[in-house]
This record gives C-alpha cells, sequence and structure tokens, in this order.
C-alpha cells in the first residue's frame, strides 16, 4: 500500500517571537517493509538555520532557527510511503521465537553481544517512564509468566490494555504520570504504549516506544476529511534470537500495512514530533492536523 501523508503544525503566538530554536522528528523511517518514496519540510517563516542529522536511536531530527519577529510558525511534513509488510520476518512462522519463554529470554539477555548491548538500554527506566509501582509489576505478571511464551504474554497485555482503559483525550497531557494513568483507566494513545513499556519493563524484557501514523477508515459510505487522522503511538517488545515485535494496545493489533513508523524512542519524551522553545511573552495557540490517504 502507497500513502501520502501530510503532518501541519500551527502556533499563533500573543506577543510575537524574536528568536525560537526547534527540533522536527517527522521523517519517516526507511527501512524493510516500509520504503520512503519521497519527503520535504515546509516551515514558515523561513528558518535562518537548518539541518538534519540522526539521533542516538537512529531517528531523522531536522534542527531548525528563526530568528526573526514572527507572530506565527508553521511546519509541515509531506511524506510518501510503501509499506509491505510482507517482507518482514513473521513471527508466526517462526516456531522458537513465537514460543521463547520469559524465563529463557531473561537469560539470553544476560549474556552479551553487541545487538543486546543495542536492546538493554530499553529495559531501563527513563524519563516519563520511571518509578514503575508495584500496581504496574502486579498488572504486568498477570499475563507474564516464566514459562509461558513472551510472544503471547505482550499480545495479552495488548489485548487487557484494550479492554481495561478507556480511550479518552480529555484526561491526560503529555505530562501525565503513568501511574496516574494506571489509576485512571483513562488516555490516549501515548498513554497506552508508555503503560505497556512500564509492564513489560518491569519483569525485565526491553521495549521501545514507536511513534509515527496510522490510516484511520471513514464509515461506511462517508467521505474521509482532511485533517481528521492523528499522530499515533505504539509500543514493541524485543524477543530474543527474533528481534523486535509491534503491538497497538489502542486498536488490540499487531501493526501492518496501516502503521507507518516515524522513529522510536525510549518513551514519548525522546520523539515528539515537533519541540523547542521560543523568547517571547504571552499566550500561544497550537493546532495540529495530519492527513492520511491511499495512493492508487
Amino acid at each position: 500500500m502507497m500513502y501520502q501523508v501530510s503532518h501541519s503544525t500551527s502556533y499563533n503566538y500573543e506577543s510575537g517571537v524574536t528568536f525560537c530554536h526547534n527540533i522536527a522528528t517527522l521523517k519517516p523511517k526507511n527501512m524493510l517493509g516500509q520504503t520512503l518514496i519521497d519527503y520535504h519540510l515546509e516551515i514558515s517563516p523561513t528558518p535562518t538555520e537548518i539541518s538534519e542529522k540522526l539521533d542516538f536511536f537512529g531517528n531523522t531530527v531536522t534542527r531548525f532557527s528563526i530568528q526573526k519577529h514572527h507572530s506565527k510558525l508553521k511546519v509541515t511534513a509531506y511524506s510518501k510511503i510503501l509499506k509491505d509488510v510482507t517482507l518482514t520476518p513473521n513471527i508466526y512462522n517462526d516456531y522458537q521465537a513465537q514460543n521463547l519463554t520469559l524465563q529463557d529470554a531473561l537469560i539470553i539477555l544476560k549474556h552479551f553481544n553487541p545487538e543486546l548491548v543495542d536492546v538493554k538500554q530499553f529495559v531501563l527506566e527513563s524519563i516519563l517512564i520511571a518509578n514503575i509501582t508495584t500496581e504496574i509489576k502486579a498488572y504486568a505478571e498477570v499475563s507474564f509468566k516464566p514459562n509461558r511464551s513472551v510472544f503471547e504474554a505482550a499480545y495479552e497485555l495488548m489485548q487487557r490494555i484494550y479492554t481495561d482503559f478507556e480511550f479518552n483525550t480529555k484526561v491526560t497531557n503529555v505530562a501525565t504520570p503513568i501511574h496516574e494513568v494506571m489509576k485512571e483507566k483513562k488516555g490516549v494513545c501515548q498513554d497506552f504504549a508508555q503503560i505497556a513499556i512500564a509492564c513489560v519493563r518491569s519483569v525485565g524484557l526491553p521495549a521501545r516506544y514507536v511513534s509515527g501514523y496510522i490510516e484511520t477508515l471513514p464509515p461506511p459510505g462517508k467521505e474521509k476529511l482532511i485533517g481528521t487522522d492523528a499522530s499515533h503511538a505504539w509500543f514493541s517488545v524485543y524477543i530474543p534470537n527474533f528481534g523486535w515485535i509491534d503491538f497497538d494496545p489502542t486498536n488490540n493489533q499487531i501493526p501492518q500495512n496501516q502503521h507507518i513508523i516515524v522513529s522510536y524512542g525510549r518513551d514519548y519524551y525522546d520523539v515528539p514530533p515537533l519541540k523547542g522553545v521560543i523568547y517571547s511573552t504571552g499566550k500561544n495557540k497550537m493546532k495540529v492536523a495530519v492527513d492520511i490517504r491511499p495512493v492508487f
């Protein structure tokens, strides 16, 4: 499936801005099963300085600064992506990986090799997934048993979060601690991904945050509205001797061609679509619009 994606973020500043410096993480990954056909970034006003590089996690980030007075900022990323997950390894065809137990996985992870050095960082606490509570660990241990398949346990955890938590955009924000989300059982895709990651890390396994997009289909007979899509997030679990497996607890599914991957991190803090600092006073308003359309 081929997709055309636009992701637009606009700010209106009450008192204007004299200087800003920003980091955008908006360029989809070019990887096995996902080919980036085209990408360009439009920024208004035109940046004084702009550069592109890979961050620590291998994501493409664009740094830019605007060094003149402005009352509005608009950043729009346009991407064209080809998705074909049939090119990626299928865990359902790998008996050993599908049946590797938690107990055996933890033993393997104690060994040293270059690949495991990289994944072990995703076992540690991170900025937004810290102080993992006994309540979260107890929730995880309902699914993760020593002699149970890691894949089966992670799949069940995804299903339980989908069932137990309510999708509600008015309860949380990017700074809401995971223990509050756990208590309220309400939040958005970002919260659900981070709860799942906390659960997986609590039993000693690597888990990472995946930021991207998902195509949302309109009701039958209705035309798709521009801007109704949004940034999406899910989680990924590392299964030794196989690799990373993605799970989407918001939609209760293993991501397929409808999921477009932009970045990986320890949690949301590592990979927000746009962040920065401004020199200004007064209030500002932000608006985000994401649109994903199949290209036939």
